[in-house]
């Protein structure tokens, strides 16, 4: 079969999310045709998904978290206007869009949480006019599961969460949402609960414990939270992560604070290796950390990190904070009880997707 990816370009996750289905599928026989990213002009490309990808990669524009005080946390209100005040850009993407699945003609699209992508099928219908049907992929499915529970406070804070979920899987023929842990799914079999997508590097990486803290920062204006507790605690090495455009590759603050430019590799080794994780609450890194028991601090930027925190937390990844106070992971390390059934969960990953994902499937094809 032939797949079409298209990829929400915020963050880390959806890439190499991304990244693993390809390899599943194409282990399986099959043949990712071309990648379509929606991204911000805030936002670039990740080096190392162009090039593991193997594909043709194509970018669009397409709606974003605006950012504001010093690159921090988003204002959803400014988002939402800057979003609206675009319509003829996202009109064109809708277009552009259209014509490259017309032009691939792929027997499916998967799409990761691309709010495009799900527009366009709504407004085009192209599973019926072009007979490509798209099959959703993304954590934030989960919250639409009839069998995850929250609070009605909660229900509150993620209505635009859910809103947007809604959005990004419409006419989808499935959706398969990535969970920390097996639940049921819908009723109609439409949505199902699945394993992480982690990339076959974590798996050949044995976990080690370090004595620093290793961490990743989505946005640059953490690094001042980041380096003030340093100043006060000297004594603790850290090595963060950051995709900074103009950043060398790596920028050597003083013997114990060593900032990296976002490398895949160099990521792992550093998580793999350290003594607790502190983050800005991306599911990818979190399902990773978990999966090498590594302990986290999560400071959430946005709604859909802090729903990764909040379901994170359910699993024992680790504690939720409002900034880099890297102490309380220190604190919390000594408590830290994770989910001991992950690994497990995550080794199905391959053999679940393939079943939901392609047609005519049998249980002897696996590998």
């Amino acid at each position: 079969m032939r797949f079409l990816f298209t990829v929400q370009g915020e963050g880390r996750g959806h890439f190499t999310q991304a990244l693993s289905l390809a390899a599943i599928l194409r282990k399986h026989g099959h043949e990712v045709v071309a990648v379509l990213v929606g991204k911000s002009d805030s936002r670039q490309i990740p080096p190392f998904f162009m090039n593991k990808i193997g594909a043709p990669v194509a970018e669009f524009s397409s709606p974003n978290f605006t950012s504001f005080y010093k690159q921090k946390r988003p204002n959803i209100f400014i988002s939402v206007i800057n979003n609206f005040s675009r319509p003829f850009i996202f009109r064109e993407s809708l277009l552009f869009l259209r014509q490259q699945i017309e032009q691939y003609r792929p027997d499916k699209v998967i799409n990761f949480y691309e709010m495009i992508t799900g527009m366009a099928y709504g407004m085009y219908r192209l599973d019926k006019k072009l007979g490509v049907e798209m099959i959703a992929v993304g954590h934030q499915y989960v919250l639409t599961n009839p069998n995850y529970k929250t609070s009605a406070e909660q229900d509150v804070k993620f209505y635009l969460l859910r809103m947007l979920s809604r959005i990004t899987s419409t006419r989808a023929s499935k959706i398969l949402a990535l969970s920390f842990r097996d639940m049921p799914g819908s009723k109609d079999g439409k949505l199902v609960t699945v394993p992480p997508l982690l990339r076959s590097e974590v798996f050949d990486i044995e976990p080690t414990q370090g004595d620093y803290i290793h961490g990743y920062m989505l946005n640059t204006g953490y690094y001042e939270e980041v380096s003030a507790w340093h100043e006060k605690n000297p004594g603790v090495p850290l090595h963060f992560f950051w995709d900074k455009k103009d950043a060398e590759e790596v920028t050597q603050v003083d013997e114990n604070f060593i900032l990296h430019k976002l490398n895949d590799e160099r990521f792992l080794h550093s998580m793999a290796g350290c003594m607790g994780y502190a983050t800005t609450s991306g599911f990818e890194s979190l399902c990773e950390a978990l999966y090498y028991q590594k302990p986290a601090l999560m400071v959430p930027v946005h709604v859909e990190q802090e729903f990764n925190a909040y379901d994170a937390s359910i699993s024992g990844v680790g504690i939720s904070a409002k900034k880099f106070k890297l102490g309380k992971l220190i604190q919390f390390i000594p408590q830290y009880a994770p989910d001991e059934h992950f690994r497990e969960w995550v080794h199905q990953a391959e053999i679940r997707f393939i079943k939901e994902i392609c047609d005519n499937y049998k249980p002897t094809e696996s590998r």
